[in-house]
């Protein structure tokens, strides 16, 4: 019997890897002191341009090439975007706010749209489901931080610490991607690491067991 040949690099390569990226930014978030919406848009800055540009390389690499076409231009986007995110001029909490809620929302309809025009295609429904499950996280990231106001600012008092704290929005948005990249990593982490299904034998190629 003879094996088919493997591939070197599978969709559940691309979810593992983007796992990792979404894994270190949301580390960063959490282990970041100053939530300012400098940090954020710079973590945000390096997750956003990583992204896009592996999965512009996966579109070349994964799949056939009639389907490279919605995966760069979402690669694209996620690349543009994070240029933006790091221009210094430009960084501000409502350049976050904006910069969060139009990726957010671009990205993850077209992603969302993807997986769903592949499971209509009879493609691989999971790696479909996978993809739509993706954009509508970051759909639900958009529609979070749109109701985030830029300039809000609430002072309290921690007895325990002795000391006062503020929560602004930039904090909160800055909260909400961290927690976004953190669910994404572990659904991709555990979509990339699942049992892949084995693909039926190709009776041309099996031997006459007599």
């Amino acid at each position: 019997m003879s094996s088919a040949p493997v591939a070197p690099f599978a969709v559940r390569h691309v979810q593992l890897v983007r796992a990792l990226v979404a894994a270190l930014a949301a580390a960063m978030v959490t282990f970041a002191p100053d939530k300012s919406y400098v940090v954020g848009l710079t973590i945000f800055a390096g997750f956003a341009i990583t992204s896009g540009l592996l999965l512009i390389v996966a579109a070349f690499l994964v799949g056939d090439r009639t389907r490279r076409g919605p995966y760069i231009l979402i690669g694209a986007f996620d690349v543009v975007a994070g240029m933006f995110a790091s221009v210094q001029p430009m960084q501000s909490s409502v350049a976050l706010l904006v910069l969060l809620i139009s990726w957010a929302a671009i990205t993850g309809i077209s992603e969302f749209f993807v997986g769903f025009a592949d499971r209509r295609a009879g493609r691989d429904r999971v790696v479909a489901r996978d993809h739509m499950f993706a954009g509508a996280l970051s759909v639900l990231l958009a529609a979070l931080v749109a109701f985030v106001p830029p300039a809000y600012s609430l002072d309290y008092f921690i007895e325990e610490a002795g000391r006062s704290f503020t929560l602004s929005g930039e904090i909160i948005m800055v909260g909400l991607f961290g927690g976004y990249a953190a669910i994404l990593a572990v659904y991709l982490a555990i979509a990339g690491l699942s049992p892949q299904p084995v693909p039926a034998a190709d009776p041309i190629h099996e031997k006459d067991p007599a």
